[in-house]
């Protein structure tokens, strides 16, 4: 109903370049806690890296569906590398696109768009998470220059060797005891900036994520991005967006997942029966494919809202709650399927069961995701 045959063409050159490239080296990569700089690169010169951004400025203009075809097909092979194209997107070039000043956009976006460069958004702290109001970061303006002071935590991209930068959310003063918040542009490379990578996680463990650091940094009056006090219409605009993507993970990962599990009980025999023959199993499948055809309309009906200019903040909630929730059920049932395999590092479905846990969490918590959505509807 939602998709052309220029989507569904898209869809086949990404899956295709997920199956041929991405997949026989996902588990490894996995098992390393490496970043491939040469699979980036790759999906850049897929055109992948600036979806969204307007031609102009280096992207590919195109629609957010298509945006979200793409991240769904490279999480139904490897969570690590949709979190990549994820948040570059979402997080890094989507905010500079939308909010940033021409020259900016420029300066910025062309090299973000190729493979050539990546850029992060530090919006979560060690103390401020689902709580973003909570930011204790600080950006104070003297003589033309913030300077910043603070830290960041969890942030994705944030630490790879070509990180380009990072849009940061800080505290740039306060009125009548009401914080105004501001976003501002940092390079990689300005003194009193650092970025260390974060190591030993459960998921995701081939996407880079960071802690960054910010001791007197300074950084020109220019540097701000979009309206000074506007910083948390910004953030809350760029979640709004970013939910859809991470809809997307958590629909790409159910998909490969049913796939596994369908594929696995045809060809494993129990009682001289495929496993497919067993009314308990068959059943499960079945469910796990309604989930998975009832998410997939959710979130491409939000991408619609979204990309014919109406109300899409409800719908993404909605998608972003739907698609996480049901990407655990049907992790949770095909690892049940696999019985023992499903545990082993060798069966794929292992790392999928691990990459779902944090679609639950990140950018938003399932519980936000109520709340918000308790709110569209007059709660």
């Amino acid at each position: 109903m939602y998709t052309t045959e220029h989507h569904e063409l898209l869809r086949s050159s990404v899956r295709d370049f997920a199956e041929k490239e991405i997949k026989p080296v996902a588990r490894e990569l996995d098992k390393k806690e490496q970043f491939s700089l040469a699979l980036t690169r790759k999906i850049g010169e897929m055109g992948l890296l600036g979806m969204t951004v307007p031609e102009e400025f280096g992207g590919q203009g195109m629609d957010y569906l298509s945006y979200v075809i793409a991240v769904e097909e490279l999480a139904r092979v490897d969570g690590s590398q949709a979190a990549t194209l994820a948040a570059h997107n979402s997080l890094g070039t989507g905010p500079l696109a939308l909010f940033g000043s021409k020259e900016q956009k420029e300066k910025y976006l062309p090299s973000l768009c190729t493979g050539e460069a990546l850029w992060a958004f530090g919006l979560t702290e060690p103390e401020a998470g689902s709580d973003s109001r909570g930011t204790k970061t600080t950006a104070q303006l003297e003589n033309g220059e913030w300077t910043i002071n603070g830290s960041k935590i969890f942030i994705t991209n944030g630490a790879t060797e070509i990180t380009a930068g990072v849009t940061v959310q800080a505290v740039t003063g306060s009125n009548n005891g009401t914080k105004e918040y501001s976003t501002i542009i940092v390079e990689k490379g300005t003194p009193g900036f650092e970025a260390s990578e974060m190591h030993g996680k459960l998921c995701w463990r081939a996407s880079n994520t960071a802690q960054l650091y910010f001791d007197h940094c300074r950084v020109p009056e220019g540097n701000l991005l979009g309206k000074r006090g506007n910083g948390s219409k910004i953030m809350l605009q760029t979640l709004d967006s970013g939910r859809l993507s991470i809809a997307a993970m958590g629909l790409g990962l159910a998909q490969g997942a049913f796939e596994m599990a369908l594929q696995y009980a045809k060809e494993r025999k129990q009682f001289g029966k495929a496993l497919t023959q067993f009314q308990a199993i068959s059943f499960k499948l079945a469910d796990m494919a309604t989930k998975i055809e009832l998410a997939r309309n959710l979130l491409y009906k939000a991408c619609w809202l979204k990309d014919n200019h109406k109300p899409f903040g409800k719908e993404a909630a909605m998608a972003k709650l739907y698609c996480s929730e049901i990407a655990k059920e049907v992790a949770d049932d095909a690892v049940q399927i696999h019985g023992g395999y499903g545990l082993m590092e060798e069966y794929d479905i292992e790392r999928f069961y691990r990459d779902q846990r944090i679609l639950q969490i990140g950018e938003g918590t399932s519980e936000i995701q109520r709340i918000v959505i308790s709110r569209h509807i007059g709660c």
